[in-house]
This record gives structure tokens, sequence and C-alpha cells, in this order.
């Protein structure tokens, strides 16, 4: 894919040599306040429990409710089969559940079910706070959700004094590492395919992989043998650089207003994904057919729990 033409910084010596010369691009015009920035931190979370719960399940966006109230159904059942099969220490975890509701017990079990996915609420959470602080600095031609599994969003930026733009294409990671070194190559050219293939693109583009928490300012991933770069149009800003540039606020302030929020919120509402009734209903039914539970729906007999988890294990 051919050098794109945005300003690139031009002096050999700089340890940044051909990386985007941001000297060159439109300013921010304003600092979010607080009271903003909260409510952008809010819709947020909001927005990244919902697509969690949808994605954990593997429900596309646009599934009837009808198939995806089945669908509910039926993960509640392999939910109940999770639950009998991954236990920790038997006498333990039925202790544990005893005099609990189903309700709370299927939440806790669910989360442990989708741990590692769950994981990915946290690059969802950034990933808006991103976007909607690009919005809100002002610094930007538009922004806009992209929504593909390669990019997250896309914001255009004017060159200074003059009608020229540069499109950026974004993918929200975590971490550096949340991809293997393997991943990379595969990864930076399917974010540039998006932006080559984008019909509503004028100018030249760069693509930006943004890490939300490593600490530092840019880099370009290369081959390790050849040093060349995967790509000269992609690069990978680091929290101290990737929060300042679309938000106009530094990476410790972001961490401090999401932790002002999540402790507004309160714990239990930090940790909730968006669990569909119907799933958590079908895990209580399960729970029902087996007995466990009494009539105000909590769990009544331990000695019954641990019955079937040495059952489960010894059927396998």
């Amino acid at each position: 894919m051919g050098t794109q033409s945005y300003p690139r910084i031009e002096d050999e010596k700089s340890k940044y040599h051909g990386y985007l010369d941001d000297s060159y691009l439109d300013e921010h015009k304003l600092v979010i306040k607080d009271s903003e920035i909260e409510k952008i931190i809010k819709n947020a979370i909001i927005m990244a429990n919902k697509k969690s719960g949808r994605t954990i399940l593997n429900v596309p966006s646009d599934m009837p409710e009808k198939d995806a109230s089945e669908l509910y159904k039926k993960k509640g059942k392999e939910l109940f089969q999770y639950f009998t099969k991954y236990y920790g220490d038997p006498a333990s975890s039925a202790y544990g559940c005893l005099h609990q509701n189903y309700e709370k017990v299927a939440k806790e079990q669910f989360r442990n079910w989708t741990l590692q996915k769950e994981r990915m609420n946290s690059g969802w959470r950034y990933q808006f706070i991103a976007k909607d602080g690009a919005i809100k600095s002002k610094r930007f031609v538009s922004v806009s959700d992209i929504g593909t599994a390669e990019a997250d969003f896309n914001a255009i930026i004017g060159v200074k004094n003059s009608n020229k733009t540069v499109s950026i294409y974004v993918s929200v990671k975590n971490r550096v590492n949340t991809m293997g070194g393997q991943d990379w190559p595969k990864a930076i050219s399917a974010l540039e395919e998006v932006a080559n293939k984008d019909k509503n693109r004028t100018g030249p583009y760069i693509c930006v992989f943004g890490i939300a928490m490593d600490r530092g300012l840019r880099l370009i991933k290369k081959n390790s043998k050849t040093k060349a770069p995967f790509s000269v149009n992609t690069e990978l800003w680091k929290s101290d650089y990737f929060w300042p540039f679309f938000t106009n606020l530094s990476y410790g302030k972001i961490i401090r207003s999401v932790l002002s929020v999540l402790i507004e919120l309160g714990s239990e509402t930090n940790k909730d994904i968006d669990i569909p009734q119907e799933l958590i209903t079908s895990f209580g039914n399960e729970c029902r057919k087996h007995k466990l539970l009494d009539s105000a729906g909590k769990f009544n007999d331990a000695y019954k729990l641990v019955e079937i988890f040495c059952e489960q294990k010894k059927h396998e």
C-alpha cells in the first residue's frame, strides 16, 4: 500500500522521523469540562455493557427479539451445565450457594463463564470514551463509528491554513500485548484495508491503534528480522499521546474520571454487563428441575447440589 501524503516529521535525527507531524494539524478548541467527561464515561459504561452482553452470547445485532429470546433460554441451560461442571471445591461451592437466590448465583456464574470475553468490556468502554471525547473536543471535522471488526471509529482532522484533511482510522486496544506479536501484521493490514476501501474518504489517511492503558507516546510496529515497518501508514499511539490527541485530556485525568464515575455508580453497577433476564430465568428453571430451590428461588439443599456436582464428574 502506497505511502500516504499526510504531514510527517522530516527531521531524520528525530526518534519519530516519518511519523505524523501533528504540529500541522488543527488544534483543540476547548478543554472538556469535568461534568461533560463524566457524562461521556457513564454513557460509555452503559454502551459497553450492552455490547458485551450481546457479543459474549454471539447475538447478531440484527437478530429479531423473538429469536434472541430463544437463544437466551438455550444459553441459560448451557450456563447451568457450566455451573455443575466447573465448580471449585464441591463442598465449598455448595455451601456458598446455600440460601442464595438463583439470580445472584446465575450472574456470578455468567461472569466466571465469560471472564475472558468480559475483559473486552473495558476495551469497548475506552473506545466509546475516546470517540465521544473527540467529538466533544471540537478538534475534528467529523468523528463517526465504523463498527467493523478491524476499526472502531474514524476521525477527520483539518490541516492548518489549508482546506486539506487527514482521515484517521482508529482501533482501540487496552494494551500492546492484547495481541500477540504474530497477530500484529494481520491486524495492521486489515485496518489499512478498511481505510483503502472507504469510498467516502477524500485525501490521505493514517491508521492508528490507540493503546488505552500502556504509558508512553508512539511507535511503529516492524518486522523483527528485517526491521521494516509492517506499514508506513500505521502508528501505535500509547496512552500519553492517544488521550491528549483525541480528548485534550491526559491519561491520568481520564483514568481518575473513570474511577470517580465507577465509585459513584457503585460496585455492582460497574461489574454488571447486560445479562438477559430470559437467560437468568432459564438457569433458574434448570435449578428447579433438579429440585435445588425453595419457593423463594433460593438454594436450599447443599447436599443435593454436591450430589449433582459429583455425579456430573463421574459421568464425564
